[in-house]
């Protein structure tokens, strides 16, 4: 979906707007076209390959957190998809409902709740992830094979550096 301002619009306005502000107007250029980059990723992989078949964003992460590993508990799935027990409740019950995926107590822990995908989850998966793949090609093919791994390596920099921020906040 298109903003109504293009990114150079956005960029030269913000320059204009602030110019007499001390700030790092790179920082901000990295942060926000990230964002930008990100829900723009997000929103064209949800209409091209997960809306046929009926997911959304938040339930194609909880399939692919499951899949890769399963069992796996629902409080790393939720940390891994970066949204509340209470989202996952709900996206879980869907997923049950389309018998994609199961939920069990754990045999080691019983206040623990185990989920894994079943075997008509596990079909779709192999099915549709080398689809969701083809996208991110699609997606990335702007940029060249050198460019890709760079992008691919300052983004996890980036990501490494909040992870260690995050785990040196004292938790509330």
């Amino acid at each position: 979906m298109a903003s109504a301002h293009t990114r150079h619009e956005t960029e030269r306005q913000v320059g204009d707007r602030l110019a007499d502000l001390p700030l790092d107007f790179e920082a901000m250029a990295v942060t926000s076209n990230l964002f930008r980059a990100a829900n723009a990723v997000r929103s064209q992989l949800e209409r091209s390959v997960l809306a046929p078949h009926g997911l959304s964003w938040t339930a194609f992460v909880v399939l692919w957190v499951t899949w890769i590993w399963q069992p796996v508990e629902t409080r790393i799935i939720a940390d891994e998809g970066a949204f509340s027990k209470a989202t996952l409740t709900g996206v879980l019950k869907t997923l049950e409902a389309k018998k994609l995926a199961k939920r069990r107590k754990s045999p080691d822990d019983g206040r623990l709740v185990l989920v894994e995908l079943t075997v008509k989850g596990e079909k779709l998966m192999r099915q549709l992830f080398p689809l969701f793949n083809a996208q991110e090609s699609a997606l990335v093919a702007s940029l060249t094979s050198s460019e890709q791994h760079t992008t691919a390596e300052a983004l996890r920099k980036m990501t490494t550096l909040i992870e260690e921020l995050d785990s040196s906040e004292p938790r509330q």
